[in-house]
This record gives C-alpha cells, sequence and structure tokens, in this order.
C-alpha cells in the first residue's frame, strides 16, 4: 500500500499536477501582492496626502539592513556633508497689526458728510477719512466710428477716412472684448454658456453660437503668431515635453468623445511654452513637431519619447520626480529600500537648492552638479543594480527600481548641463490650467475647436511665465497684428511684447 502510493506521488503525471499548483499559488500570492499594491495606492489618492515631500523616520544606520549592500562596504563608504550659506532676511519690528491700506491707483469717489448739528461760525480743525472698496460690474459699451464723406470740390471725387484694422474683418466685436472672453474662459475656466449667463445680467443677449463665431475668427487672426511661436520654440536648444489628455466631441462618434492630447513643449532658459493638439498619444506627435529640433529634449519615462534615443539632434534627459514618485508610492511596500532612495534623492535636492539660493550661473550650477551630484547619481546606480535582483519584480519597490535603470542613463544627464533642470516640474505647471479648464467645459467641441484652444493655452501659458498680464497683450496684439509686418511678428509674442 505504502509503496503505492509512494509510486503514486513520484510518477510524471502527479509531479506535474504538483508543479502546475506550485505556478497557481505563486501566481495567486503575485496577484494579492498586485491587488495590495493598488488598494494602497487608491486609498493614497482618496484619502492620502497630495505632496510628496519625504521625511524619514529611519535612523541611517539602519539603512545597511538588507539592502543588497554589505554592511562592511556602506559604513566605510566616504561621506560628505552638504552645506551652504544663505543671506538671513533683517529682523524686522513686528508691526502693529492694523488694516492694509487701499491700492493708490484706484480711483476715487469723494462723499463729504457734513454733521447736522453744526453751528454758524464753526471752524475745521481737522477729518477723519474712511476708506470703503466697492465694486462696479464689468460694462459693455459701443464704441462709434463716424467717417464723414466729403465732395472734393472741382468734381475731384469723395473722400472719406479709411476704418480701422478690426481684429474680425466686417466683425462687431472689438479687441477688448474678444480678450474678455477668451481670457475669461481660458485662464478663469468659464465656459462660454456662462460668459453669456453673465451678460445677460448686463441686459445684453449674445447668443453662445455668436461668441463661437468670434472665438473662431480670433484665432484666424492671431492665427500666424502662433506659427510664429512654434518656430522660435524648435530653435531652442533644449526643451522639456509632456502630454495630458483631452475629451473631444467627435462627428465620427455621436454620443461619445475622442480622447485626443495636448503635447506640450517648455523652453526654461527662453520663456516659452508651445502645445500642440494630436488626436492620438502616439510616437507620431512629438515626431512630427520636433523633427527640425537640435538639442536635448528632456520628458517622463513614456515609451512614445524613447524613439529619440540614439538620434544624432536629440539627447534625452529623464525626469527625477517622475522616479521619486515611484518610491513615494513603495513607502508601505518596502520601506527601508524606498526610504534608502528618497533620502539619496533628498541630497540631490539640496544641491539644486544651494543653486537657487546662490543664484548660479549655468557653468557653476554644471561645475557644483559635476562635484557633488555626479558621485551620488552613481552611488544610487550602483544601489539599483544591486537591489534589483533582490525583490520580486510585480513588488511596488521592484517596479520603482526597475523604472529608474530604465531611465537612470538620462536621469543623469542633467549633471552635465547647468542650463538643464533635475526634473520636469516646470512644464508639469503649464498644463495645469488645462487640468483645472476640463473640469470646467469638460470637453473640447471639435478637433479643429482643440487645436484653437492649444494655441490660445500657447499664448496665455507664456503670458503667466514672463509675468505679462493676458488681458493686456491680447487686447493690444488683437488690435496691432492686422497691420503688422510679417517679418517682425516676433515683436509680439509675450516675452517680447511691448504696449504702445
Amino acid at each position: 500500500m505504502e509503496n503505492t502510493l509512494h509510486d503514486n506521488i513520484n510518477s510524471p503525471e502527479t509531479q506535474s499536477l504538483l508543479q502546475r499548483k506550485d505556478e497557481e499559488i505563486n501566481q495567486l500570492k503575485s496577484d494579492n501582492l498586485y491587488l495590495k499594491q493598488e488598494l494602497d495606492k487608491l486609498k493614497r489618492m482618496l484619502f492620502g496626502a497630495k505632496s510628496e515631500r519625504f521625511i524619514s523616520d529611519i535612523h541611517p544606520a539602519q539603512l545597511i539592513l538588507g539592502l543588497g549592500i554589505e554592511p562592511q562596504s556602506v559604513s566605510q563608504a566616504p561621506k560628505e556633508t552638504i552645506s551652504y550659506q544663505r543671506k538671513k532676511p533683517l529682523e524686522k519690528t513686528p508691526a502693529v497689526h492694523s488694516r492694509q491700506p487701499l491700492p493708490a491707483h484706484l480711483p476715487r469717489q469723494e462723499v463729504v458728510l457734513e454733521p447736522e448739528n453744526k453751528q454758524e461760525g464753526a471752524k475745521k480743525i481737522g477729518e477723519e477719512i474712511t476708506e470703503v472698496l466697492e465694486y462696479t460690474p464689468g460694462q459693455l459699451f459701443v464704441k462709434k466710428y463716424i467717417r464723414p464723406k466729403y465732395a472734393q470740390p472741382q468734381e475731384k471725387g469723395i473722400i472719406i477716412a479709411d476704418l480701422p484694422s478690426l481684429p474680425i474683418p466686417k466683425g462687431n466685436a472689438g479687441a477688448s472684448l474678444l480678450s474678455h472672453i477668451i481670457v475669461s474662459k481660458f485662464v478663469d475656466h468659464l465656459p462660454f454658456y456662462r460668459q453669456v449667463q453673465m451678460f445677460k445680467r448686463m441686459y445684453v443677449n449674445i447668443a453662445e453660437s455668436t461668441i463661437n463665431d468670434w472665438f473662431s475668427a480670433g484665432c484666424e487672426t492671431l492665427y500666424p503668431l502662433y506659427e510664429e511661436l512654434t518656430k522660435q520654440i524648435k530653435q531652442r536648444n533644449y526643451l522639456m515635453a509632456d502630454e495630458t489628455p483631452i475629451p473631444v466631441l467627435d462627428k465620427d462618434k455621436p454620443g461619445a468623445t475622442h480622447q485626443g492630447y495636448y503635447w506640450s513643449y517648455y523652453s526654461p532658459p527662453d520663456r516659452l511654452v508651445c502645445f500642440d493638439y494630436q488626436r492620438g498619444r502616439g510616437k507620431d506627435g512629438p515626431v512630427n513637431f520636433l523633427k527640425d529640433f537640435k538639442g536635448k529634449l528632456q520628458t517622463d519615462g513614456y515609451a512614445a519619447y524613447s524613439t529619440f534615443e540614439g538620434s544624432r539632434d536629440i539627447t534625452l534627459l529623464a525626469c527625477l520626480a517622475h522616479v521619486r514618485r515611484k518610491f513615494d508610492e513603495a513607502l508601505n511596500n518596502d520601506n527601508d529600500r524606498a526610504s534608502y532612495f528618497l533620502l539619496k534623492v533628498q541630497e540631490l535636492y539640496a544641491i539644486e537648492g544651494q543653486c537657487r539660493e546662490e543664484s548660479y550661473l549655468m557653468e557653476k550650477r554644471g561645475e557644483l552638479r559635476q562635484e557633488k551630484a555626479l558621485p551620488i547619481l552613481e552611488e544610487l546606480e550602483s544601489w539599483l543594480k544591486a537591489n534589483l535582483i533582490e525583490v520580486l519584480p510585480q513588488s511596488a519597490i521592484g517596479k520603482a527600481i526597475a523604472y529608474a535603470l530604465r531611465l537612470w542613463s538620462r536621469i543623469k544627464r542633467y549633471s552635465n548641463d547647468g542650463q538643464c533642470e533635475i526634473d520636469n516640474n516646470l512644464i508639469e505647471n503649464s498644463i495645469r490650467p488645462i487640468a483645472l479648464g476640463r473640469k470646467n467645459y469638460m470637453f473640447a467641441g471639435s478637433h479643429d475647436g482643440a487645436r484653437r484652444a492649444a494655441m490660445i493655452y500657447s499664448f496665455l501659458g507664456t503670458c503667466k511665465i514672463n509675468e505679462v498680464n493676458p488681458s493686456d497683450w491680447l487686447t493690444d496684439v488683437l488690435n496691432r497684428i492686422q497691420d503688422h509686418k510679417a517679418n517682425k511678428l516676433t515683436d509680439l509674442l509675450p516675452q517680447n511684447w511691448k504696449a504702445l
């Protein structure tokens, strides 16, 4: 009986069955780990702090345990202290709490209140002044152009003054109104139908379709300037790139929306940003836009950008903030390893903080990175390689390490050039208005509408980066662009603009 049972256990069929069961158990364990990670990520999104700031509660000496590095080698590794000086602000005498004075540039409407019981012959010995801030809602007005006609003597014909160039030829919307409509939607995130309701409160009825037509015509007027902006940004030698989705109504999909994408390109040294609308997220978008670009391109780890790896004209850089985010998400999975990596990243950002505090120029920033940041980057690369084989590939820490190693050669490149940034956060800030806009107007009405919006976001984003008032800029440009020389269009871009 025992021999028979032994033979059954050792039979090929039984061994094959046991092997399949072991594989099923391992797969279930892997699935269970994955689901725990997804649940943890969902809880963080719903209930956790949005900040990725890392504060370690682990003593540095504990980090050597179980991290794939020999304790002896870690203890003998040379250490350095990163320190820098910064100007300490002068101590100010605590101010007495008082009401902030109202801005002096605002117009004043004086109201003199005389006492009721003032007797004849009373002498004025002073006055008490109380200022109250009031508000008058924005008002529409009509600019009426009157052009007298004159019959010239001696039958020399009739003369009349030329009508100034209007932002919309033969249209009845002025530059200031178009500017208000555009800025209200793309800066203040007020959809056109809400603006229609606001106009009604001013006792002016403007159809939403009319506003849409005005917007489309205004964009046609501005399009040559958009072409100039894209031309300028492609001539830069360092760009950041990112993409963000936008739902678009599609006539080919009644009742549904198409997922389009705004691809953004930002030049930090030149303070230029440009948005390019594409129907998809494939590599064709950036490949076509950047076909004439030569220089450094900094992106996240999205696979579409990998097509530029090995390009003769483009050098790829990656974003350390995206890598750091993966380890922040892995803290609950492997606190020791994730904390070790995040502490090292803090050292790298401390170096960047020193550069900002001391206002280092590009050359000095590059030298400091070579001296202090590059050794940390190389140390982390060795640590990542050593720990990759120590963790489960499907665990959060395993995915974080694999993601970091895949991009590490691109990450290190920022240390070679003081012009480049350590991460892509600047361009993520530039696409934030699009995310806010999506919550309000939810989708673009058509692919053409999405392209027009990309153009407006490009202009207004560049205004924001250069601290230019978008309403003033847009009103002035809409008034001037029709008569402006084509070879001087760059003068109208926000970073070069000077009001007349």
